[in-house]
């Protein structure tokens, strides 16, 4: 692993600076699985892969690769086996658990459930909104920026949106009032706005929600990849987050919290384990993470994420700030210098953002956008409307935007590919013809070659469709 400290003197030149005397100050802080990828482009020949969309997936961390590899072996049954390897593999899933809240800085009584994903966390924290009788005892308030996994879960319960106002200061002043109407039993927010990057300041938030007697919940699924949280000092209620987007692969996702609302809280998954003993027509349920574990839990899953959060707490605070606001810096400068390019932001007053970039280009759709960059240029980015709909739809985009995000795996020259592909087409135009495919832009005639272990590659007839989110 390399790493590079900069000062602010330093980010504020390299924007100005040229590429080759930039780059050398910005390199990767950790080093990922698939940083030397090579992509086909459309005209011929293969360019490195330059990966702008983190905030999606981010590649797996190469420590994290050979910790995978070596725990492989060992992978059981875990809880209740007697052999060697399920003894393993499950001191290896529960010290996971201790692992993850230390990361975020929980308390020691703090529960440590694993689920699929961010979705499926806040979907198990519905379930255990608290009841007098069958009945909700309050309401879920949400504003409006929050990604569908933190808008969708609470529709199906007593709940309240607030629409952000043009500044951060405006919309805490309009959570304020909803929270002093009384009634609140959760305040549902982002930490960090998966559209534009921007950070909302969750120890206010915090402190704004217990003001009025309800609890917090903060989905993290973006800003826990860019930010060390610690939930205890920010006096956070719940965090959530996943392993896909924290450079683990495996796909599984993690709630941390207070455990009084969980242990008392509707069972996420009925099924094995979940339980304190099974009758014919009845059940007694387990409390603690077990309760909502129903199953055979993602063993490998917890574990690779709980050794990305060790590689992350190991990074220098500061070099990890200065390399991602370095980059961040000299894309959005880059951006804004070209012609017909905006680059978009929900509140005109936020300061502290993550490695994420929102924009668009005049003339042309998101997505012919991206499929351009992508065969052209063998840069890979997200266009469409990034499960937020309610917010595209305030910010004028409602059919969608471009999102170039970022991590500790980035280099400069990703934004500099990305940047001279947008001057390209703005000065000469698509070089290649491209048709819409079962709704997504793809390359017409497109001829490239594939892995052929890859199934349903672009061009490739019954490919699957894409889902624009």
């Amino acid at each position: 692993m390399s790493t590079v400290t900069l000062n602010s003197n330093t980010i504020a030149s390299l924007v100005d600076e040229s590429l080759p005397q930039a780059a050398a100050a910005v390199r990767p802080l950790a080093a990922v699985t698939g940083a030397e990828l090579q992509a086909p482009l459309i005209q011929g020949g293969h360019v490195r892969y330059a990966n702008l969309d983190y905030g999606a997936s981010a590649p797996a961390l190469s420590i994290v690769s050979a910790y995978l590899n070596e725990v492989l072996p060992y992978y059981a049954s875990v809880h209740r086996g007697a052999g060697y390897a399920s003894q393993i593999s499950t001191s290896v899933y529960e010290n996971s658990r201790n692992i993850v809240r230390d990361f975020v800085g929980g308390r020691p009584d703090d529960s440590v459930i694993f689920t699929r994903n961010t979705t499926d966390s806040l979907n198990l924290l519905a379930g255990c909104l608290p009841r007098v009788a069958g009945e909700f005892t309050g309401e879920v308030l949400y504003l409006d920026i929050e990604h569908h996994a933190n808008l969708l879960p609470w529709q199906g319960v007593p709940h309240r949106s607030v629409v952000a106002a043009p500044t951060l200061a405006e919309t805490l002043d309009k959570l304020r009032g909803e929270l002093a109407q009384g009634g609140v039993s959760l305040l549902a927010v982002t930490g960090a706005s998966n559209v534009t990057g921007e950070i909302l300041p969750i120890a206010r938030l915090a402190s704004l929600a217990h003001e009025h007697g309800a609890r917090i919940v903060v989905d993290a699924a973006q800003l826990a990849p860019h930010r060390r949280i610690n939930i205890a000092e920010a006096d956070v209620d719940y965090v959530v987050f996943s392993g896909h987007k924290l450079y683990a692969p495996f796909g599984a996702g993690v709630v941390v919290g207070r455990p009084d609302w969980l242990d008392a809280g509707t069972p996420h998954l009925a099924g094995g384990g979940a339980v304190r003993e099974a009758r014919l027509d009845s059940v007694s349920w387990a409390a603690g993470p077990a309760r909502h574990e129903g199953g055979s839990p993602n063993v490998l899953g917890a574990a690779t994420l709980a050794r990305a959060t060790q590689v992350l707490a190991g990074l220098d605070q500061d070099a990890w700030h200065a390399h991602e606001t370095a980059i961040r810096s000299y894309l959005v400068k880059g951006l804004e210098a070209i012609d017909g390019v905006t680059v978009h932001k929900i509140f005109n007053d936020s300061l502290d953002t993550i490695g994420v970039v929102n924009f668009s280009v005049e003339g042309f759709d998101a997505g012919l956008v991206a499929a351009y960059l992508a065969a052209e240029h063998g840069v890979g980015l997200r266009d469409g409307r990034f499960c937020a709909h309610p917010l595209l739809k305030r910010l004028g985009l409602p059919s969608g935007s471009l999102r170039a995000s970022f991590g500790v795996g980035s280099r400069l020259e990703d934004a500099t590919r990305l940047l001279a592909g947008i001057e390209e087409l703005k000065r000469n135009g698509l070089g290649w013809d491209y048709v819409v495919d079962e709704g997504r832009w793809v390359p017409a005639n497109d001829h490239r070659s594939y892995p052929e272990w890859a199934p349903n590659t672009p061009g490739t007839a019954g490919a699957a469709p894409c889902t624009v989110d």
